[in-house]
């Protein structure tokens, strides 16, 4: 049943935890986030997130289906932002078509700090095996827009202008590898600046471009 606003009516909570102004699906993406970073996705059960947000295993499922809804939105956390910015770059460079070197390394500055500015690794769960199922359809299908974005952004600088297509996408692969792989390369250097890192990685990934 619907409460104001057309909100779900909460559940009973578990334990009494300290007010945090997240809403309960929040809180369970936050209490996932944590678990299927540090304990591994397949080895975190429904119930300990349920507990780390505070609620019972059964009313988590009031507001989410389960693991792979977690999981899903998780993932496109990391994606959807940066395609937001990256649109609005694109629409920039078709009404300016100055420095477009520069929007291409905004963009890579920004989806750095994305990804590497949370309190956890999000971009590891990339690599799961599960991210391949038909259900994480809708984070495939933005993160290939993403991409997409860049090599249009790429194309309308003067080096990529110049390129071939299979020369253009190559570059691509390669600049957009870096930038999603820059969470392991961070590990080595966790203290480092989150600003300085991303404006090192955007630096780099343009001299990966051949800008």
């Amino acid at each position: 049943m619907g409460g104001a606003g057309g909100r779900r009516v909460g559940r009973p909570r578990a334990t009494q935890r300290p007010e945090s102004g997240l809403s309960p699906r929040d809180e369970l993406l936050l209490a996932a986030a944590e678990l299927f970073t540090t304990r591994g996705y397949a080895a975190t059960t429904t119930r300990a997130v349920a507990e780390r947000a505070g609620m019972r295993q059964a009313s988590m499922y009031h507001y989410v289906s389960g693991k792979e809804e977690l999981l899903a939105a998780l993932l496109e956390s990391t994606v959807t932002p940066s395609l937001a910015l990256a649109r609005k770059l694109l629409a920039d460079c078709a009404d300016d078509a100055a420095a477009p070197e520069g929007r291409l390394w905004e963009l890579c500055r920004s989806d750095v700090e994305l990804l590497c500015g949370g309190p956890h690794n999000l971009g590891g769960l990339y690599l799961l095996p599960e991210v391949r199922a038909e259900r994480f359809a809708g984070f495939h299908a933005v993160r290939a827009e993403l991409k997409d974005t860049y090599r249009q952004l790429l194309a309308a600088t003067v080096v990529g202008g110049a390129l071939a297509k299979r020369e253009l996408d190559l570059r691509t692969d390669l600049l957009f590898g870096l930038i999603e792989g820059v969470i392991l390369v961070r590990r080595s250097d966790p203290d480092r600046a989150v600003s300085a890192f991303a404006e090192a990685t955007a630096d780099a990934a343009l001299r990966i471009a051949g800008i």
